[in-house]
């Protein structure tokens, strides 16, 4: 390839902004000559590697904004340590069809036992797949639209919560709302219904939603919008959170 057509093609990268191909020109030739490529698998070439590198920005940037307290996928999670988990139904999720169905999640058990690192693994393998993703607890996301209620920007600020195609709710029933506070939930909740997924934790079983939300038919209502399209996992299984202190314990055994 001759300088003065090696320089109009760092020339029209820079101004189209495909910044990889700007930059990695001579190597993506030298790659393309080795394979002896033809034209058309020489144009593959080139935006496939510029799609990868868009990609990889796209998704940095999608976890950067998410609010995701880690971005630890199912490979980190410990299925051996939950043998009652069904290990089959959490990577058949992993699928995404229930984003493209607009079903929801709900993980439930008691703390510790990894609900929250199934929920952010769920939301990082849609984020991956190209999916907006927002994550917060419940009482956080009550916290934030209480204050917006009284600066009169609610519908504003629950629009943070309706956008993103995968809501992550954690710790739904680890604190009692009050009936002001569970309608906003359930605002929340109904205008969701068929249009976004929500994956949610909760230590409370759904018999006891009438305590969490302070009111037996709005947790009902809330239930029935939740419930009609959700695959439901419990894990009953041991803390890992215990399991770690137990291994940094030092040994009780005494030394003759």
């Amino acid at each position: 390839m001759s300088e003065l057509v090696t320089t109009r093609i760092r020339g029209h990268a820079t101004r189209l902004t495909p910044p990889h191909l700007g930059q990695h020109l001579e190597t993506l030739v030298a790659r393309a000559e080795a394979d002896t490529m033809g034209y058309l698998e020489f144009v593959d070439l080139l935006l496939g590697e510029e799609l990868g590198v868009r990609e990889g920005r796209r998704f940095r940037t999608a976890l950067k904004l998410s609010g995701l307290p880690h971005h630890k996928g199912l490979d980190q999670f410990d299925f051996a340590f939950q043998p009652e988990l069904d290990t089959r139904k959490v990577r058949d999720l992993a699928a995404l069809e229930f984003v493209a169905s607009h079903s929801n999640i709900a993980l439930l058990g008691p703390p510790g036992v990894g609900k929250t690192h199934l929920a952010v693994a769920l939301a990082v393998a849609a984020a991956g797949a190209g999916y907006s993703i927002y994550f917060t607890s419940l009482d956080e996301a009550v916290r934030q639209l209480r204050a917006a209620e009284q600066t009169g920007r609610f519908a504003k600020k629950l629009q943070t919560y309706l956008r993103p195609a995968v809501l992550v709710l954690d710790e739904v029933g680890y604190l009692p709302l009050d009936r002001a506070a569970a309608n906003m939930v359930f605002q929340l909740i109904s205008r969701r219904y068929e249009r976004g997924s929500v994956i949610l934790t909760s230590n409370k079983a759904f018999s006891e939603w009438g305590h969490v939300f302070a009111d037996d038919v709005l947790a009902t209502a809330i239930l029935d919008r939740l419930l009609h399209h959700c695959h439901v996992l419990s894990i009953n299984g041991p803390s890992y959170r215990l399991k770690d202190r137990a291994s940094l314990a030092p040994s009780s055994t005494p030394v003759s």
